[in-house]
């Protein structure tokens, strides 16, 4: 059996990383080498996204440009996996025929069997990071029981799958002994983790659980605002490794809107849910993301949207213009706004909300954070506080100050300004 060398993108959120990772650990096993340019490759592998349509566009001219270099015999073969071709299979087949293998986010055993290499049980709980080494992302649960009418992840990844706990343990031990500090615990909904195993929620056990691994810091993303288990705000509040972050997509908050959406909570519901999580841990920081332009929304619509962020101060948010799917519920509602006038909202949502963050972290001046440092620059560190996810979330722009902080540590960092996305400072003491 031939091995390849492979090139492998890796598109999309974190969750289709860590599918990446476990492929990669998969085929290193069987003698696979992974290369860091695809000209060093004679395989091209696409980890493909389908999220919305920028994700998919993505996913396409990627896969053109991998189909370029095989008709310039740079490379032998071209093979495309996960969220696209889950949802686009025969037409993908139909439109690129150089492409030498299309397949679906379940489908591991198969991807492998086409590089040469061969699925081993015994190696589920290894991954071969794509991470930088410090930290690493923990995906709990696999798909997804809501039905939001704007999405399309459950037709694309199925029915909610809980990870069992052990073996999640068994996973985070491997991360730590590869020397991740910060595990990032992750699923489409982290709120429904354990009811498919255990008829309850297992999320509060598993992360004191996790807590007890000594991770320097362990952060959650993705809760659904129905059946958020709040005892997990509690826990976050007494261990000191558990960081005081919650990222809760919300997507809206008009209650014609949030029932189109089928959301399952109204307005009055999702501000009682945040002003109980804020009651509970008063350091805690929320990231949120919001939809605008959904089917049908009015200018009157989009202004209570505008007053209830104005009103709520998430510390990080992001919005996205409404994607009309054509896997998703909504695709039968009627488009009622241009992408132009959608783009237009989300602008004006996101300036609204650079005040809010230029305003929130104002608070931080002049006062010593811990920071983990995630890049170095000359004599600046780049790094993050507990409050600030990596990729998505603010930077701290630090000036070492002949302190001996490495990629990979922690330091204390005294905060002398701030900005809407970024604070500035130096370096104290490394840890």
């Amino acid at each position: 059996m031939t091995k390849h060398n492979v090139f492998l993108l890796s598109l999309g959120c974190s969750k289709n990383t860590v599918d990446s990772e476990r492929l990669m650990a998969q085929a290193e096993a069987s003698g696979i080498t992974f290369t860091e340019t695809a000209d060093e490759a004679d395989t091209i592998l696409i980890n493909t996204c389908a999220f919305i349509e920028d994700a998919k566009e993505e996913s396409i001219a990627e896969t053109l440009a991998a189909i370029g270099k095989k008709a310039d015999g740079k490379v032998q073969r071209v093979y495309m996996m996960g969220c696209l071709t889950e949802l686009y299979r025969k037409e993908l087949h139909e439109e690129m025929e150089e492409v030498d293998g299309f397949f679906g986010t379940r489908e591991l055993p198969e991807v492998l069997a086409a590089l040469g290499a061969v699925y081993r049980e015994e190696l589920y709980d290894r991954r071969s990071l794509l991470t930088p080494p410090h930290y690493a992302y923990l995906k709990i649960a696999e798909g997804c029981n809501r039905a939001c009418s704007f999405c399309s992840i459950p037709k694309i990844r199925g029915r909610y799958i809980s990870q069992p706990p052990e073996q999640l343990l068994r996973e985070a031990a491997l991360l730590k002994s590869a020397g991740v500090r910060e595990l990032n615990v992750i699923a489409q909904d982290i709120s429904l983790y354990g009811y498919d195993l255990e008829g309850k929620t297992l999320l509060n056990d598993l992360l004191l659980r996790l807590s007890d691994m000594e991770f320097d810091w362990i952060r959650l993303f993705y809760a659904y605002p129905v059946g958020f288990p709040l005892e997990v705000i509690d826990t976050m509040r007494q261990r000191e490794n558990i960081c005081n972050y919650l990222d809760i997509p919300l997507q809206h908050c008009n209650d014609r809107i949030l029932r189109s959406m089928n959301r399952g909570i109204n307005k009055a519901e999702t501000i009682k849910l945040i002003e109980t999580i804020r009651e509970k841990n008063p350091d805690i920081r929320l990231r949120t993301t919001m939809i605008a332009g959904y089917p049908g929304e009015t200018r009157e619509e989009f202004e209570e949207l505008l007053q209830f962020v104005e009103e709520s101060r998430f510390d990080r948010l992001g919005c996205f213009p409404y994607c009309h799917e054509e896997h998703a519920p909504s695709y039968k509602l009627e488009e009622s706004l241009s992408l132009e006038e959608k783009r237009e909202r989300v602008a004006e949502l996101m300036e609204l909300q650079e005040s809010i963050s230029a305003e929130n972290n104002r608070v931080f001046e002049g006062k010593t954070l811990k920071v983990l440092i995630d890049q170095i620059e000359g004599d600046t560190a780049l790094g993050r506080t507990q409050y600030d996810a990596p990729e998505v979330d603010n930077e701290c722009m630090l000036t070492i100050n002949n302190q001996p902080v490495t990629v990979g540590s922690f330091c204390m960092a005294e905060i002398t300004d701030s900005a809407a996305y970024e604070l500035h400072g130096r370096v104290v003491e490394a840890l």
